[in-house]
C-alpha cells in the first residue's frame, strides 16, 4: 500500500496550491482520509479530514474558510485545495488514511497509512 502526495511548492502569501494524494495497492473508498502538517520544530497537527462517503468534512480552525478537502473514490485520491495561503501555513503536508471513527479524525495515531509528505513554502 502506498500513498503518493504531490502538489507542494513555493508560493507567495495570498496564493493557492492544490495538493493531491493518490493511494495504490488497495481501495480506500471505505476509509476516512485526512491531511496533517508539520512545521520545523513543531508537532504534526491536524489540517482537515473527510469521511469515506465524502459528505462530511472537518477543518482546523486555522485553515477553516481557506482550505477545502475533497476526494474521488473512483481515483482513490484525496485533495486539499489551499487558498489565501499565509506564511504560517509553511510546513510539510502529509495525507493519511484510516479505518477510524470519524470523531477521532484529528488524532494522527488513528490513521494506519501515511504519505511521504510534500513541502509547502509560503513566502511573505
Amino acid at each position: 500500500v502506498q500513498l503518493q502526495a504531490c502538489g507542494g511548492g513555493l508560493v507567495q502569501a495570498g496564493g493557492s496550491l492544490r495538493l493531491s494524494c493518490a493511494a495504490s495497492g488497495r481501495t480506500f473508498s471505505n476509509f476516512n482520509m485526512g491531511w496533517f502538517r508539520q512545521a520545523p520544530g513543531k508537532e504534526r497537527e491536524f489540517v482537515a479530514a473527510i469521511r469515506f462517503t465524502g459528505f462530511t468534512t472537518d477543518y482546523a480552525d486555522s485553515v477553516k474558510g481557506r482550505f477545502t478537502i475533497s476526494r474521488d473514490n473512483a481515483k482513490n485520491t484525496v485533495y486539499l485545495q489551499m487558498n489565501s495561503l499565509k506564511p504560517e501555513d509553511t510546513a510539510v503536508y502529509y495525507c493519511a488514511v484510516g479505518r477510524l471513527d470519524f470523531t477521532l479524525r484529528s488524532d494522527p495515531t488513528r490513521y494506519g497509512y501515511w504519505g511521504q509528505g510534500t513541502l509547502v513554502t509560503v513566502s511573505s
